[in-house]
């Protein structure tokens, strides 16, 4: 299941590029959000309804419902989505690798007992300069931005992490079908002042859109659920390894993507930034 869910993220990138052949950037974040808040709130009222505001600490859980709306979906989504009209899937897979990096500095100042120990700052070191790799290889014209906008959306996934983190006990499906709904009450008015009403779509960018909206936005999260509860997250912490991997492999082989060198270099230093940020107890438990 954990390998599923790599290949599930991994293949987003590629929906995204399949998607921005017949929608805008907005407009594909706006429909991979609103199918899946569709799916996931029929889930969740089946398990007993989304999070109620009277419940014990009702209004701090829809304060990391609002934030899980903002930095693990709309914001996100709609930068990986712009930057992907500049940059290669195979990139934008790349970058997500920095998340858990980022997570690291973000935990030290705002979750209890997360310090940064020296073996952090040293792994966190690592994989910065696989970062630094990445933005400064050369670019055509708009590419520079677009880089930073697939960075700018690893650190919303990092502080959304930390977010969830954060919130009080809640049912994972719940939460995040609350999270979908918001953000798609946010972004959906957004894509249609911004882009409009998208004209008659190819079939190919109808295809990459509902694989978006049904499979990583989705079925993913109840994967993630299943996955959580058997095998615990620093189990789960291992698709990281997975999902620039994935983007890789699918953008080079079905859009025949050029890989440049320095890209696996980067994409070196940073996975070896994880492993040296992480105790070897953290890297082996089940």
């Amino acid at each position: 299941m954990l390998g599923l869910l790599g290949l599930i993220w991994g293949a987003s990138f590629l929906g995204v590029e399949l998607a921005l052949t017949g929608f805008g950037p907005i407009t594909t974040a706006a429909g991979r959000i609103g199918l899946a808040a569709i799916i996931l709130v029929g889930l969740a009222l089946r398990a007993g309804g989304l999070p109620r505001w009277s419940a014990p600490n009702g209004p701090r859980i829809w304060g990391h419902i609002l934030g899980m709306a903002l930095f693990t979906n709309a914001i996100p989504f709609a930068l990986l989505s712009w930057a992907q009209e500049s940059v290669t899937s195979s990139f934008a897979g790349i970058t997500m690798a920095i998340v858990p990096l980022m997570v690291l500095p973000l935990a030290h100042l705002m979750v209890p007992g997360e310090r940064m120990s020296l073996r952090k700052v040293a792994g966190f070191a690592i994989g910065f300069a696989g970062v630094v790799v990445l933005i400064g290889l050369p670019q055509g014209q708009g590419a520079g931005l677009a880089r930073l906008a697939c960075v700018g959306a690893s650190a919303c996934y990092a502080i959304g992490s930390i977010n969830t983190r954060l919130c009080p006990p809640v049912g994972l499906i719940a939460y995040s079908a609350a999270g979908l709904t918001v953000a798609a009450i946010l972004i959906v008015p957004a894509a249609l002042l911004i882009e409009g009403v998208p004209a008659l779509p190819p079939v190919k960018a109808v295809a990459g859109l509902l694989y978006l909206g049904l499979l990583p936005t989705a079925l993913a999260t109840v994967i993630l659920v299943s996955v959580t509860r058997s095998a615990g997250p620093s189990f789960l912490s291992l698709v990281n390894y997975q999902v620039p991997v994935w983007a890789v492999i699918l953008g080079t082989v079905f859009l025949g993507e050029s890989l440049p060198s320095a890209f696996l270099f980067a994409l070196i230093l940073i996975i070896a930034g994880l492993v040296v940020s992480r105790s070897p107890a953290q890297r082996l438990r089940p």
